[in-house]
């Protein structure tokens, strides 16, 4: 039986964490939990504690000093999950914007093949539901103007509903990954593809939280454009 593990980042996500929790512990195929949280000071990570006692081989926490950003949290929790030697290593939002049931159809795509499987938004169309227009295209045409810039075939670049087997991660070099947002999304699929390792679009439908506030903002944005720009540069120089 494989080992999984779901990393799930937060900061002030009290109104949300002890449901995506439960939800994920329900699946009918064993997903352990990992969540690394920001020093929230709302108290997300006690409430991961009162958890983390009921399943002590099932939920785990890691507690950061200060807000770091997405990308270092998710390069913190991976680092864990390699020395622990989980197989298939999810990142996953904690506010339900990822439906948990579609980690069984992550793993199912990369125990039948692929090295990295997205929850991809935009493989069959446009499945968002609770975003305002502006942003869905944004999101949307931020992926167009990816796929351009790097070669990449993937619908969902931003996408950050994902699984990686193991070793994917022990062959990317974490210490080298630059940027925290959206960027950061992007230039983990493009270091796999440059590796070139098998990656998969998976459909999901995406729901916007309903609880909770977004953590999204315009430099986050503005990282993810430019981002594009000096991984394509770096690739061209063969530094990637």
């Amino acid at each position: 039986m494989s080992r999984n593990i779901v990393v799930i980042p937060t900061y002030n996500e009290i109104e949300n964490i002890s449901d995506i929790l439960l939800a994920v512990l329900s699946l009918p195929i064993s997903f352990d939990i990992l969540v690394v949280d920001d020093n929230s000071p709302d108290g997300t990570a006690e409430q991961v504690l009162k958890f983390a006692t009921i399943y002590p081989n099932r939920i785990f926490l890691e507690k950061r000093l200060k807000k770091n950003g997405l990308g270092t949290a998710y390069v913190h929790g991976f680092y864990w999950a390699i020395e622990k030697k989980y197989d298939y290593i999810f990142e996953m939002d904690a506010d339900f914007s990822h439906n948990p049931n579609d980690l069984l159809r992550l793993l199912e795509a990369c125990q039948n093949g692929a090295d990295v499987s997205i929850g991809s938004r935009y493989v069959t169309g446009v499945n968002v539901v609770n975003w305002p227009l502006s942003r869905v295209l944004m999101s949307y045409f931020a992926s167009v103007y990816v796929r351009f810039i790097t070669g990449m075939n993937i619908q969902d670049t931003t996408a950050g509903f994902v699984c990686y087997k193991r070793n994917v991660l022990e062959q990317i070099d974490l210490k080298k990954i630059k940027f925290v947002g959206y960027a950061f999304q992007i230039e983990m699929k493009y270091r796999a593809y440059c590796k070139q390792f098998k990656i998969e679009e998976v459909p999901i439908i995406f729901t916007d939280r309903t609880k909770g506030e977004s953590k999204m903002s315009k430099g986050i944005f503005k990282e993810a454009v430019f981002g594009v720009l000096q991984l394509r540069f770096k690739k061209l120089l063969n530094k990637i």
